[in-house]
């Protein structure tokens, strides 16, 4: 069953990707040993599922399966599964909580929970964030095979004066998310705000969106201006129930 899964989120991401894929990028965006992966696309491979361009050695989706077309989650299976594990999030961080899934390379807010206060806040579902400058994005981007190449070569758009605008500093960055699990940011967007966030899966361990707190700097970050170690686990853990929910069995 755990192959069937990963098989299919190898389809889900060829079928999402822009261009052809290599065997490291795929277990990469899956969180897959690479042996395993190449174990999976060689049997899809036979199945005529998958292709391999002898040049670049790179896969893309085979003739069996290009009628299906592009396969997405269904957003709107993503909020319903995640609704009442953003109210948890927001009332144990007493911070404002968002989902976002990727859309034309930003961040689309497809759920938003309001701090849990009496201050005036607007809702953000349906807004589009920058990928580079955001938690949220930066997860999104970390786990996407090849999104993070989308962006070019050329300076980021610069929000604050701590937006990372160099490509290859992002990349840094984003081996860095991949390697805790988690990404964090501190006034890259707007001046005295921050936010923690974590990707959600599917099936097959396929990243499908990223849920996070956003507030303050003062309270999501410690006098150093690093991430609330308590925040973090909040985070996380409500990324691995939804996950759960999705049926993503690892977590």
């Amino acid at each position: 069953m755990q192959s069937i899964e990963r098989a299919a989120a190898i389809l889900r991401l060829l079928a999402r990707s822009s261009g052809r894929l290599g065997v490291g990028e795929i277990a990469t965006s899956l969180g897959l040993a690479r042996g395993t992966a190449h174990g999976l696309l060689r049997t899809l491979q036979r199945v005529g599922f998958v292709e391999q361009d002898a040049a670049t050695a790179k896969y893309q989706l085979g003739a069996a399966l290009l009628h299906l077309g592009t396969s997405y989650l269904d957003v709107n299976e993503l909020r319903s599964r995640a609704i009442n594990w953003a109210d948890a999030l927001a009332a144990r961080s007493g911070e404002a909580v968002r989902i976002g899934t990727l859309l034309d390379g930003r961040v689309l807010v497809v759920h938003h929970v309001f701090r849990p206060d009496d201050t005036l806040q607007t809702l953000d579902v349906g807004a589009l964030l920058p990928l580079h400058a955001t938690a949220l994005g930066k997860v999104l981007l970390a786990y996407e095979a090849g999104a993070a190449a989308a962006l070019g070569e050329d300076p980021l758009e610069a929000f604050t004066r701590k937006t990372i605008t160099s490509p290859k500093t992002l990349a840094r960055a984003l081996t860095r998310v991949r390697e805790v699990g988690w990404a964090a940011e501190s006034e890259e967007t707007t001046i005295g705000e921050a936010g923690i966030a974590a990707p959600i899966r599917g099936h097959g361990g396929l990243v499908v969106g990223a849920i996070g707190v956003s507030g303050a700097v003062e309270r999501i970050c410690d006098g150093a201006g690093r991430p609330d170690t308590a925040l973090v686990a909040f985070v996380r853990d409500a990324a691995r129930a939804v996950s759960r929910d999705l049926g993503a069995s690892r977590w």
